[in-house]
């Protein structure tokens, strides 16, 4: 589930992933067919809004892998840094940060993804961009 909650998150916050959803559902739910999330995920596949609630509110956040989950959102951020704006990305990536649950956002790397006020900006964009840079290869 965790890695399906990086994609709930991007597809959130308007990333047209949902090919890729489908895929990564796909192979887990081979992997586990006894599982009764995928498989009610696979019910939902058809609506993506609905899954991404589901996925949300049927994780536990507390007991959660976080680091199959961040390793998950750092692949899928890695060709939407290099193909964005520094300025634009920061932008987006304060947006997911706000809408990631509260255990989440005090934790590194996830925590760089809050540090694109405008204030920053003006001031280093080299040492975002190294931040960033930081972030995306935490779980390399």
């Amino acid at each position: 589930m965790e890695e399906l909650l990086a994609y709930a998150y991007l597809i959130g916050e308007g990333y047209s992933l949902e090919s890729f959803y489908e895929s990564k559902l796909n192979e887990l739910f081979i992997a586990n067919p006894n599982n009764s999330d995928l498989l009610e995920l696979e019910f939902l596949s058809d609506n993506i809004m609905e899954s991404i609630i589901y996925i949300k509110t049927h994780i536990n956040y507390t007991k959660m892998n976080k680091q199959a989950f961040g390793k998950q959102l750092m692949t899928l951020l890695k060709p939407i840094y290099a193909s964005t704006e520094l300025e634009d990305f920061g932008c987006r990536m304060f947006t997911l940060w706000e809408s990631l649950a509260g255990n989440l956002q005090d934790e590194k790397p996830f925590s760089t993804l809050s540090c694109t006020d405008n204030r920053l900006f003006c001031e280093n964009k080299n040492e975002v961009k190294k931040a960033f840079e930081k972030m995306l290869s935490f779980y390399d």
